[in-house]
C-alpha cells in the first residue's frame, strides 16, 4: 500500500465527512442567522431562543435524511472493504 493510496482513501473519507456534516450544519446555521436577526430586531436576548430552533432543525433533518446518510457511510465502508484485496496486492 503506497502513501498515495492512503492519502486518496483519507481524502475520500474527509470529503464524505464534510458532505454529510454540511447537510446538517448549513440549515442549522441558516436558522441561527434568522433567529439572530429576529433577536436583534426585537432586542430579546434569550439563549434558549437560538438553541431550541437549531436543535429542532437538526433533529428533523436527521429523521428525514438519516437513511441517506447511513447509506452513504455504509456504501463508503463497503467499497473500502471490497478494495482491500487490490490495495494490498
Amino acid at each position: 500500500m503506497t502513501p498515495e493510496t492512503i492519502l486518496a482513501i483519507g481524502g475520500r473519507a474527509i470529503e464524505l465527512t464534510i458532505m454529510l456534516s454540511s447537510v446538517l450544519l448549513l440549515p442549522a446555521l441558516a436558522v441561527g442567522l434568522i433567529v439572530s436577526i429576529f433577536q436583534a430586531a426585537t432586542q430579546v436576548n434569550e439563549m434558549t431562543l437560538t438553541f431550541v430552533p437549531k436543535l429542532m432543525v437538526i433533529f428533523g433533518l436527521l429523521v428525514l435524511l438519516g437513511p441517506w446518510i447511513l447509506f452513504q457511510i455504509t456504501n463508503f465502508t463497503r467499497n473500502l472493504i471490497l478494495e482491500i484485496p487490490s490495495l494490498i496486492g
